[in-house]
């Protein structure tokens, strides 16, 4: 039997399945690299337009009234603590913002003066955060009711949509701002913007008349509510307003993913710098 005899002995070491690993940790650089530079993303494209809903912006009283806690409300609303009058409101209107799927929402917030919250958007999340923010007195103590109107009114500037309402909440009675009511519901009587008034507290606390003519001026409806259910409820109504289809500029959030490979390139190429190392 004639020998064998292996004259490349060099190929049967371990350094042999090294360069084959080198080889394919390169191609894996390479490859990685190449798909970097590619910027692979995924894009989430949302577009509003015909969007079937109506644009809302929601007045809140801030004055010294709403810090009374005088304002019968339930335990699914309060969890068993007790509240102020504003504090309670803010937990509602959020309700009624987050289930506003189709609308476009808006939050006015008046004292002494009105100022606009949260523009309208239909960015639910923003307005309850926003919302989420506010505290009761920073408008002021007193009640401009013809300013949060005439602020609302403002808020609408640049919308598209046909159904525009103001849902105005007050407890008390107008007495500060330089805009009068009447003034301010003839200002949106004639851009087409309904108003719906809500008398919050116990019956006489609230100027019941003023805001029964406010909401009959302005082709709304006027609510009472002396407890959070009621209040609830009367949310729950404005929702069945008559819906517009809404024009809004179309929205593509865009997730990039060059970073992962870009890491995954870096990695590969810091195992070969360590092994060459420890050559």
């Amino acid at each position: 039997m004639k020998p064998i005899y292996f004259v490349h002995l060099h190929f049967l070491s371990a350094k042999k399945n090294f360069l084959k690993l080198e080889w394919i940790v390169k191609v894996l650089i390479f490859i990685s690299l190449c798909i970097a530079l590619a910027s692979p993303i995924v894009v989430d494209k949302l577009s509003p337009n015909n969007r079937h809903g109506k644009d809302i912006v929601l007045a809140i009283d801030a004055s010294g009234s709403m810090n009374s806690s005088g304002f019968d409300f339930e335990d699914e609303v309060s969890d068993g603590k007790r509240l102020s009058r504003f504090e309670i409101t803010k937990i509602i209107a959020s309700e009624f913002i987050q289930k506003r799927i189709s609308d476009n929402v808006g939050v006015v917030l008046y004292g002494d003066f009105a100022f606009i919250a949260s523009p309208i958007t239909y960015e639910k999340e923003i307005v309850t955060q926003m919302l989420g923010y506010l505290t009761q007195g920073m408008a002021g103590q007193n009640t401009a009711i013809g300013e949060a109107i005439a602020m609302g009114v403002r808020s609408f500037k640049h919308s598209k949509a046909k159904t525009k309402v103001i849902v105005l909440l007050s407890d008390g009675e107008h007495n500060s701002g330089s805009v009068s009511p009447k003034e301010a519901t003839e200002l949106a009587k004639e851009q087409g913007i309904k108003i719906y008034t809500i008398a919050m507290g116990n019956k006489g606390e609230a100027d019941e008349a003023l805001l029964e003519t406010i909401a009959k001026d302005s082709n709304g409806e006027f609510f009472s509510a002396s407890s959070a259910k009621e209040l609830k409820n009367i949310y729950d109504e404005i929702d069945k307003l008559e819906s517009s289809n809404i024009k809004s500029r179309e929205y593509v959030l865009k997730n990039y993913f060059y970073q992962i490979f870009l890491l995954l390139a870096s990695g590969l190429l810091l195992f070969l710098l360590y092994r060459e190392i420890k050559k």
